[in-house]
């Protein structure tokens, strides 16, 4: 494992789930982990979680932030970066699911995926990126799913939502390399 002493890593959706387990490993290796969250009895818990575990420079702050609500990224972005000086790694972990097929899923049920899951992660690296390339790099991760290439089931909004967070991630990767940002997704199963 890498250690990420002195590194500034914000990591959306970190109250829980993969998201928390994260950024616990995140400040368990040093870094100082910024978190955007919904929850903040969530946000709570994981940053003492990580007060517990943090390794040296390890730290956790937490920031209430709806991440589809583009306003609000932007807000709580420039006060990280203000407070840091730089933005290293962006986590883009929030994200909703939804059980349902096409004729299943209501306007309501679609337009709430796609705020969260998509216009999230478009909201958070926009936010980033003119950061990561006036600072002369950086590393953006975003988290998509198995959903996005084989369509699972029963799952017609989050699949497509994970798919848009794939072709996403390809777009930025292709268009920032050049300027030494990496962009990545995981896919779990």
């Amino acid at each position: 494992m890498s250690d990420f002493q002195g590194k500034n890593v914000v990591i959306t959706g970190g109250g829980s789930g993969i998201g928390q387990a994260i950024a616990v490993e995140f400040g368990r290796q040093g870094a100082a982990v910024r978190i955007l969250e919904l929850s903040e009895a969530s946000a709570a818990q994981t940053l003492q979680t990580i007060a517990a575990s943090a390794g040296p420079g390890g730290s956790g702050q937490a920031f209430g932030c709806d991440v589809s609500r583009q306003g609000q990224v932007h807000e709580v972005i420039s006060k990280i970066i203000d407070q840091d000086g730089k933005l290293d790694i962006l986590v883009n972990c929030a994200g909703v699911a939804h059980v349902g097929t096409l004729q299943t899923t209501t306007e309501a049920d679609f337009d709430r995926i796609f705020s969260v899951n998509v216009k999230g992660v478009y909201n958070c690296m926009h936010a980033s990126i003119s950061q990561m390339v006036s600072q002369g790099g950086g590393v953006i991760l975003n988290m998509a799913s198995i959903a996005a290439t084989v369509g699972i089931p029963d799952r017609f909004a989050y699949s497509m939502s994970k798919g848009a967070v794939v072709t996403m991630t390809l777009s930025v990767a292709r268009d920032y390399i050049g300027k030494k940002i990496r962009c990545n997704c995981i896919s779990p199963a």
